[in-house]
């Protein structure tokens, strides 16, 4: 059954199943769990201890950062700017030491310790590029990456030590004194990629104390593990040459170890969330334990006799992706949900851009022009890319623009890098050449999936601006007609804006629509709680909407959501308070034109008809006076029961025929009483009044039979004689039976006439939809 449909048609009945229940969507525990802890977080009950707890958490965090800063800060380097030569010679560029300055532009060859007296002189280093790449967690070449680590611990230790030898071609040796950084000396990229870190790790602690659960503990170990590698590679961009003693050879075992914890951290939570699949606990352990069996051959030693350890790597990451796409895929199937939906995008995501990636550094690694800046750049912006989606996925139903388009950048940033190596690599192209195709190729990739990207991936797409003014001018129509449907009528339009799949009734007011459970459910309210107890008794009720699982569940709510449905509520009530006001203008008017009618027409045929030289011209008048207390009395009540109006009709019906002589037969049938609106009942009025009278005066009729029946919305009134009307056809229309047409257009119905059986006229007017109040 759809639920949504329930719901437009009566929402009270509606879908009390899925979930959550009845309970509403305060109840709906979503995978979002900071966003259901944020709604928590409003209560004042709650704020004290859980805002000590994070300034707690904050605080660590930044004594953290600063204890790494200073270790950073405190490590020997020489203060110098190099770059890599074609052939993979290392060359200086810059530096500010005064030794150096004649050294500028000349190629270094090799790096020694500075001799001790009475000590040999220790045999220098041949140094080259390798030096300046930092990072062997991307370096897929085994011997290069044995030779990068050896380079980097082995100037460490002669840093450590004190003053240096630079061995430069022509023969120069120029000895230096390495210095300490300092903290002014870390470098810019060093603070925001820490600061980013530190962001992360206060998001885990908000996700925690929004909810404290064991399942809340993954994602600190998702958003931890990026963390770490965010401060991996804050480390390799620190200016100058040299690095803390062990760092590099610790780069490759953590950082996988790191990004493994992430992926089955990951893999773990899809088979917990949004529902628990069936052999979650299986799913756990293999992915728990094929981190295990990695920090294992880490440890052991095991890793570096593995044959392209880089490999192993890759393969441990690209496996846990895959896993998790599974897994998530597996959820997703299971039911409609649209947290599965989302993650299973974020999951595609990101396991292709990691597919891409991995292709493209090996590609790279086997062609004849190195392109080492250009691998660092694919993998940051990789690691980027996932710690924009850690950012972004507890606040999915809360998130601004702005944090999806830096996770869309980042991930657009990652295919175009990755697209620089691959041209390089398999075109032989310039890097300049490389690097130009590969941005246009990357900003015509933005621009034409940045709307499928940001609807369908990261957030969701709504109606046009025309088809929602549509609908709600549609949905103000009806409450035009249907004054107390408001409820109805507001659910039948939220359903067809959000397509979801249930709405219904909360009895919790919120004052603003707000997004519940993480974008799995919103509630929208119907009236403010301060303006639900001054309404009027024709104001519509209060209450509230809880709509679920938007799109039929393959999105999540969002906060544009909510801020949408605020608009369209208030414009729904701006509409039915306009046409109140409209309704009690019109009100006052007839009133005052019955009241006038009455005060001076109806005297002065009063007095007409005591004035009247005749008998026939005073029963004239005294009819008239009937028809126009009758008419001054409809027009001064604002509505009229249809089985009011039908008893009024016909005793009028009655007393006219019976003053004629003329036999009535009158039946009348009803599933449901209604309320005609007056321009319903003077127009059905007028129209029996019209057909009665030609039956009288024009078809001289003995019976005149009125059936009216009104049955599933549908209107039908049937007036039959049996005078000498014949062949309808051939009738010319003046104004009795023109305005009889007319009115019954006014209705939306169709009039007929026949021929009677043996002899008269049958009218029939049918009106389809009635369109009147209960």
């Amino acid at each position: 059954m759809d639920t949504r449909r329930a719901a437009a048609a009566d929402p009270v009945a509606a879908g009390t199943g899925g979930t959550a229940g009845a309970a509403g969507a305060d109840t709906a525990f979503g995978p979002g769990t900071a966003d259901r802890g944020l709604d928590e977080l409003d209560d004042a009950r709650w704020t004290g201890w859980r805002l000590a707890v994070l300034v707690g958490v904050a605080l660590l965090g930044g004594l953290a950062l600063l204890a790494f800063a200073r270790w950073l800060a405190a490590a020997p380097h020489l203060d110098t700017t190099w770059v890599a030569g074609p052939g993979g010679e290392l060359r200086l560029q810059a530096t500010p030491l005064a030794a150096l300055q004649a050294q500028r532009g000349r190629v270094l060859l090799a790096i020694g310790a500075a001799a001790t007296a009475g000590a040999a002189d220790p045999a220098p280093v041949p140094v080259d590029a390798l030096l300046l790449q930092r990072s062997p967690r991307w370096q897929v070449d085994d011997s290069a990456r044995h030779r990068q680590v050896e380079l980097h611990e082995r100037l460490a230790a002669m840093l450590a030590d004190g003053a240096v030898d630079l061995h430069f071609e022509g023969g120069a040796v120029v000895r230096v004194q390495p210095a300490p950084r300092g903290l002014g000396g870390l470098g810019l990229a060093h603070a925001l990629l820490s600061l980013l870190a530190l962001a992360l790790a206060l998001v885990a602690a908000v996700v925690v104390l929004a909810r404290p659960q064991p399942r809340s503990a993954l994602f600190v170990v998702m958003a931890l593990g990026q963390a770490g590698s965010l401060l991996f590679i804050a480390l390799e961009t620190l200016p100058g040459l040299g690095l803390p003693p062990g760092s590099v050879a610790l780069d490759l075992p953590l950082r996988v170890a790191l990004d493994a914890a992430t992926g089955a951290a990951v893999v773990h939570a899809f088979a917990l969330q949004p529902r628990r699949l069936h052999g979650a606990t299986a799913i756990a352990v293999a992915a728990w334990g094929s981190v295990a069996l990695w920090l294992l051959a880490a440890r052991t030693g095991t890793l570096a006799a593995l044959p392209a350890p880089w490999w192993w790597a890759q393969g441990l990451c690209l496996g846990l992706g895959a896993a998790a796409l599974a897994v998530v895929a597996r959820s997703s199937r299971t039911a409609a949900d649209p947290y599965a939906a989302v993650m299973r995008r974020f999951a595609v995501l990101a396991l292709a851009t990691l597919v891409v990636v991995t292709l493209a550094v090996a590609v790279a690694a086997g062609a004849e022009v190195a392109r080492p800046g250009a691998v660092v750049g694919a993998s940051v912006a990789w690691t980027l890319f996932i710690c924009s989606l850690l950012l972004l996925m507890p606040f999915l139903a809360r998130s601004r623009r702005p944090l999806r388009e830096v996770a869309l950048l980042a991930g657009i940033a990652t295919i175009a890098a990755s697209l620089d190596l691959l041209l390089v690599a398999l075109f032989a192209l310039g890097p300049f050449s490389a690097a130009a195709i590969a941005l246009l190729i990357a900003l015509a990739l933005y621009a034409g999936a940045r709307q499928f990207l940001m609807n369908q991936v990261l957030g969701g797409r709504l109606p046009s601006t025309e088809r929602i003014f549509e609908q709600l001018y549609r949905a103000a129509r009806a409450l035009q007609a249907r004054p107390d449907q408001y409820l109805q009528v507001l659910a039948q339009l939220l359903g067809e804006v959000y397509d979801p799949l249930q709405v219904q009734p909360v009895d919790r007011v919120p004052r603003r629509a707000r997004i519940a459970g993480g974008g799995i459910a919103m509630v929208v309210p119907v009236l403010p709680p301060d303006e639900a107890a001054d309404g009027a008794a024709e104001a519509p009720p209060s209450g509230a909407l809880a709509l679920r699982f938007a799109q039929r569940g393959r999105r999540l709510f969002t906060a544009e959501d909510a801020r949408l449905a605020d608009r369209m509520v208030d414009q729904l009530r701006r509409a039915v308070a306009h046409d109140l006001a409209v309704e009690r203008g019109r009100a006052e008017e007839r009133l005052r034109i019955a009241q006038d009618l009455h005060d001076d027409i109806g005297a002065r045929l009063l007095t007409l008809m005591y004035q009247a030289p005749t008998p026939e011209m005073e029963d004239y008048i005294r009819h008239t006076l009937k028809d126009l207390k009758t008419l001054t009395r409809g027009l001064a009540a604002a509505e009229h029961r249809l089985s009011h109006a039908a008893a009024e009709w016909k005793a009028d019906l009655t007393q006219r025929l019976t003053a004629a002589q003329v036999d009535l037969g009158w039946s009348f049938s009803s599933d449901r009483d209604l309320r005609l609106s007056v321009v319903q009942w003077s127009a059905l009025t007028r129209v029996l009044r019209e057909l009665v009278s030609n039956a009288l005066y024009h078809g001289h009729a003995s019976t005149i039979t009125v059936r009216l029946t009104l049955d599933r919305g549908a209107l039908e009134l049937v007036v039959a004689d049996d005078g000498r009307g014949r062949d309808p056809a051939s009738w010319s229309h003046g104004l009795g039976l023109g305005g009889v047409r007319k009115r019954v257009k006014l209705l939306g119905g169709q009039v007929s006439w026949r021929e009677n059986v043996p002899r008269g006229i049958v009218c029939e007017v049918q009106v389809s939809g009635f369109a009147i109040g209960t």
